[in-house]
């Protein structure tokens, strides 16, 4: 078990404490059983490990409303990250079907009606459907107002035509949250959310993507899709708030499954380092490996720190916009570079296919991309500095 003298910092309290210690015992037992996915397709793998996620009673954690099965009211991003962290140090793929459940259905959580929350929330909950995010497109990813798929009003519900890309889920999720640019105004002041079943006449899976850490991925096509008006998610026009507000969640998560993937690269490469004779020592023994494991093991306690304090903040109802940017940033950015350490520690046996820091080498490489990349997070960042210092100046 990875170090975890970090749940005892003061941004955890004892349910925290209690909820990591009781899913390591599980997903040491139902997660590292070698024969675990091996054989099976992605897809299958998947729809598997929600089931069992749903059964763990984890996904309870992924929604809000203890009306719909969720696990408490309100969603606390703390749990989130610690079960994400968790998650991503034993299984990538379980990490992954854990946050789509999650953020596939967080619109709901925050904006749905009661017969929305009841109809999908306690069936996401439960494992017995899969949730998908649909806001990504070909020409608009981190620029969400470049956004084409369109939404035409039409009678009593909506006729959608467009397309959606880099979609999660997309090929095995039982309903999309979908957004699409319904015209009330300009830029992103005119996209409306929806919620599209997966057998909903006009939605097609166009292509399944395939990418280094193998997950579901597609593009998805929609072609005279209608959407009745009971659908719509929240009010028409303030997609693009609900889809930052359900991002503004789960983004921290990232940085918390990177931090997962820090980690099991770091017992990786401290078991191999112990036990690697050479020279008639172990390789643990030279300081060149010393230094390396140092700079390891302090990357990681950085990118807790800044994780945990932006969880902390968004469960203290405080914005922590930056703190989020930061923790993502650096987690992520910090994660790659202690991956790579533990391959070159572990020499050849790093890069032999599907051996657990091979698999970490390609599970990091995305989530420096998606929910916005770090370039992107920069920018965030320095955005919020100089609105700070704005703020500053003008009260001196």
């Amino acid at each position: 078990m990875a170090d975890t003298q970090y749940l005892d910092w003061p941004f955890l309290e004892p349910q925290h404490r209690e909820l990591a210690l009781a899913l390591e015992r599980w997903a040491a037992e139902k997660l590292d059983d070698a024969s675990h996915a091996r054989g099976q397709a992605t897809d299958e793998a998947c729809r598997a490990l929600v089931k069992q996620l749903g059964d763990g009673g984890w996904l309870r954690h992924a929604i809000g409303g203890m009306a719909y099965g969720g696990n408490a009211e309100n969603i606390d991003t703390r749990s989130i990250c610690l079960i994400r962290e968790t998650l991503a140090r034993h299984s990538g793929l379980a990490d992954f079907a854990f946050a789509m459940q999650g953020l596939g259905s967080g619109a709901i959580t925050l904006h749905g009606n009661e017969t929305q929350k009841r109809e999908y929330l306690g069936r996401v909950a439960a494992g017995s459907a899969i949730a998908a995010f649909a806001l990504s497109e070909p020409n608009a990813g981190s620029d969400v107002a470049a956004m084409q798929c369109a939404a035409r009003q039409d009678g009593d519900g909506y006729v959608l035509n467009g397309e959606k890309t880099w979609i999660s889920n997309g090929g095995i999720a039982d309903f999309y949250v979908v957004f699409a640019r319904s015209g009330e105004a300009p830029g992103s002041r005119g996209i409306t959310a929806f919620i599209v079943d997966a057998d909903t006449p006009g939605l097609e899976i166009a292509e399944r993507i395939e990418v280094i850490a193998p997950h579901p991925l597609a593009r998805l096509s929609f072609k005279d899709c209608r959407v009745a008006a009971a659908q719509r998610l929240g009010d028409a026009g303030q997609g693009f708030k609900i889809a930052m507000r359900t991002l503004d969640i789960f983004r921290t998560s990232v940085a918390a499954a990177a931090l997962g993937f820090a980690r099991r690269a770091l017992d990786e490469a401290l078991r191999h380092a112990r036990s690697r004779r050479m020279f008639d020592h172990v390789l643990a023994d030279f300081q060149l490996t010393q230094a390396k494991l140092a700079d390891m093991a302090a990357a990681i306690d950085a990118s807790a720190l800044l994780v945990y304090r932006a969880a902390w903040l968004r469960d203290q109802g405080r914005a922590g916009t930056k703190e989020a940017a930061m923790a993502k940033m650096v987690a992520t950015e910090s994660a790659q570079q202690v991956i790579d350490a533990a391959v070159q520690i572990l020499g050849a046996l790093g890069v032999v296919s599907e051996a657990p820091v091979e698999k970490l080498y390609r599970d990091i490489r995305a989530l420096r991309i998606y929910e916005g990349a770090t370039e992107v997070q920069k920018l965030i960042i320095a955005r919020e500095l100089l609105k700070e210092a704005g703020t500053d100046s003008g009260r001196n």
